[in-house]
């Protein structure tokens, strides 16, 4: 059976370096992308050649829509020297964060939360559908804050509430070609997200520990595997849908 083969957008680091390796130890290759830190960009493809897998990374800023192109040309030129003309799984996962309340957030801050959450991922997928191979998978990383409201994240909830309708619409007009979207929805994880605010912060830490079921907050390895295990065919009837995994924070 011919390798699969996903991209990863910010894959360097986090949970999209989990997702990574998860899917590395399930037998895909894998093209990803960074934005600021080379350094974890080139460990990561040490790592997943390591592990005997191809592996491409890109510097990217999925807020920049018109840096897209030369992107796609990137990921046409990698797979043909691979061997192969289109990839299978498509992760949208960079991100960026805000903290502020709704009072205080301006236009420029909003424009960048949606930038990369919205805009990015609507454009992205939209530019790299025609090197994705029919029956392929599309896994939209959004958040627990589109679910439940915290104080000072109205602007980056909202952009993850629109993330998670658009996933039904892709899901509805990719049928045709035998692609599925779904959403993964993460609760507070232990990363350098928001400059690690969970997992260095034992205050915020413990707080998020006491309003979740399982009593800790979540960790990349909470994430990662589940990713690869929703692209993976034994969850090919799974579509359009909405998937939470943090816990269960605010039962």
């Amino acid at each position: 059976m011919t390798e699969r083969i996903a991209i990863i957008t910010g894959g360097s680091r986090g949970l999209g370096r989990n997702t990574a390796i998860s899917l590395a130890k399930r037998g895909v290759d894998l093209i990803f992308t960074w934005r600021v830190k080379q350094q974890g960009a080139e460990s990561l493809i040490q790592e997943l050649e390591a592990m005997g897998r191809k592996a491409a990374g890109f510097r990217l800023d999925t807020g920049e829509v018109p840096s897209f192109d030369g992107f796609v040309e990137e990921v046409a030129r990698t797979l043909q020297s691979w061997g192969r003309e289109r990839f299978d799984y498509l992760v949208n996962n960079a991100g960026n964060s805000l903290h502020a309340s709704f009072s205080e957030t301006n236009e420029e801050q909003f424009d960048s939360i949606f930038n990369v959450h919205v805009k990015g991922v609507y454009f992205l997928t939209q530019k790299l559908l025609p090197l994705m191979n029919d029956g392929g998978r599309i896994v939209n990383v959004s958040s627990g804050l589109a679910r439940f409201a915290v104080p000072g994240s109205s602007a980056y909830g909202a952009a993850k509430g629109a993330v998670e309708v658009l996933t039904r619409y892709l899901a509805k007009e990719l049928g045709p070609r035998g692609i599925t979207a779904n959403v993964v929805a993460p609760g507070a994880i232990q990363t350098d997200f928001s400059g690690g605010m969970v997992r260095d912060n034992p205050e915020v830490n413990k707080v998020v520990a006491s309003m979740t079921a399982l009593g800790r907050a979540g960790l990349p390895d909470d994430i990662g595997p589940m990713i690869a295990s929703l692209l993976s065919d034994e969850n090919r009837w799974v579509n359009g849908q909405r998937i939470e995994v943090s816990g269960g924070m605010f039962l």
